[in-house]
């Protein structure tokens, strides 16, 4: 266990909720620690149900490939808690990370705070510290309370594509929802929203209208689309003619459709446009495992894939991605939250998938039992088994078809342990 492994463990047990939305002790520990959230560099705040993540990576990418100096906040993390905070283009420090830790413990002084609080603090404390031109900032849950909303004045804010999730925190309709994300939203700042239903986009629009924010959304200021074998992105400053994104998956148009717009608002060149959806990196979104030991037990006829959607709208992105990829029996080693809408993520999956192993996912206290993920799947009409771990899928499937595509899917969690399963 690594120093900075320990002070987080310490960090779990202040407050009695993972999640408790609220702005209040994160002002309150910020000011304690001098504000570092104002010396920050220029804030692109992303909020938004999917596409978050692959948005800010395209958007990084190209910022970076002009020479620029970015930070980025991201969660969760996969294999290590240092991948939530990049400075200045690199993962924080060993050293860097428990110093900055203990020196929010310490300010805090054992007085309640959310892990996820604390930890986006000691972020603003480092990205505070070094200078760097951006800092890239994704919320963790909604955004009107979010931890990471507590920044005045971002350069430009950015809204993916809303959908159902997470009822439980952000109310069970889409406007309630669309609300909570468009609470980043700030007076005079422009922002970028990606492709939304039409109940979203009026929530979002009137949050913009009532804070004369200007908007650039999706169908109206700026579009994109495939074009032969690659895309065009389109705006009232002209039209760049790109490679497709280097990330797999058609619903990747629409998130570098957004990365692009945010980038055109910052001033970016169509090299740096290029470089945005060529060479943007960000794993278990559709990844292609190629060496490992996961890869040696599936066989050298097999594919091992990995994604970590687990929402309805991340099994239809997931859906129309399989119906890309040259015809070959995908199964599905899935493992899932017990807080998610399990139905309504396979429902999209069961006409792809030849079969569904389901496991559960191995050190998460939430996770949903396997039985019950095979018996949903069953219901939607999959073929479903139960394996007691990954590698036990692995095994049995392609004892049954060594040529088989197989999928590991149906949370981050469960890809960050693959990850770290596969070194």
């Amino acid at each position: 266990m690594t120093h900075s492994d320990a002070i987080l463990d310490r960090l779990m047990s202040l407050h009695p909720k993972v999640i408790d939305l609220s702005l209040d002790r994160m002002h309150r520990l910020l000011a304690a620690l001098g504000n570092p959230e104002r010396r920050i560099p220029s804030v692109i705040h992303l909020a938004g149900t999917n596409g978050k993540g692959s948005t800010q990576a395209m958007i990084r990418a190209g910022l970076q490939a002009g020479g620029a100096r970015v930070h980025a906040y991201t969660s969760p993390h996969l294999a290590r808690f240092h991948e939530r905070i990049r400075v200045a283009g690199d993962l924080i420090a060993e050293a860097d990370l428990a110093a900055t830790l203990e020196e929010c413990e310490v300010a805090n002084a054992g007085q309640p705070i959310t892990f996820f609080e604390i930890t986006t603090a000691a972020a603003f404390l480092a990205f505070s510290r070094t200078p760097a031109d951006y800092t890239l900032l994704e919320v963790g849950l909604g955004g009107r309370l979010d931890a990471t909303n507590v920044i005045d004045a971002p350069r430009l804010t950015v809204i993916t594509s809303v959908s159902i999730d997470h009822t439980q925190y952000l109310g069970d309709t889409l406007p309630l929802i669309a609300g909570e994300k468009a609470g980043i939203i700030k007076r005079g700042v422009p922002v970028i929203v990606g492709p939304q239903d039409d109940d979203a986009l009026r929530v979002i629009e009137a949050r913009a209208s009532g804070l004369t924010a200007p908007v650039l959304a999706h169908g109206q200021h700026w579009m994109i689309a495939p074009d032969r074998g690659g895309m065009v992105y389109q705006d009232d400053h002209g039209l760049w003619d790109l490679p497709r994104p280097n990330l797999i998956g058609p619903h990747q148009i629409q998130n570098a459709g957004t990365a692009l717009a945010a980038l055109r608002q910052l001033g970016a060149t169509e090299l740096q446009a290029r470089a945005a959806v060529t060479q943007a990196e960000w794993p278990a979104r559709m990844q292609r495992l190629k060496r490992g030991p996961l890869v040696e037990l599936a066989g050298p006829q097999a594919e091992l894939w990995l994604d970590g959607g687990h929402n309805p709208a991340g099994g239809e992105a997931l859906a129309a991605t399989l119906d890309t990829l040259p015809q070959r029996p995908t199964h599905l080693v899935c493992g899932m939250l017990n807080t998610k809408d399990i139905a309504g993520y396979l429902r999209p999956l069961a006409t792809r998938a030849a079969s569904l192993t389901a496991i559960d996912i191995p050190g998460e206290p939430n996770t949903l039992p396997a039985d019950t993920t095979a018996g949903v799947a069953g219901s939607v009409g999959m073929v479903a088994a139960t394996a007691p771990d990954t590698g036990t899928a692995i095994a049995g499937i392609v004892s049954r078809d060594p040529r088989a595509r197989i999928l590991i899917c149906g949370s981050l969690y469960l890809a960050g342990r693959v990850l770290r399963e596969n070194g």
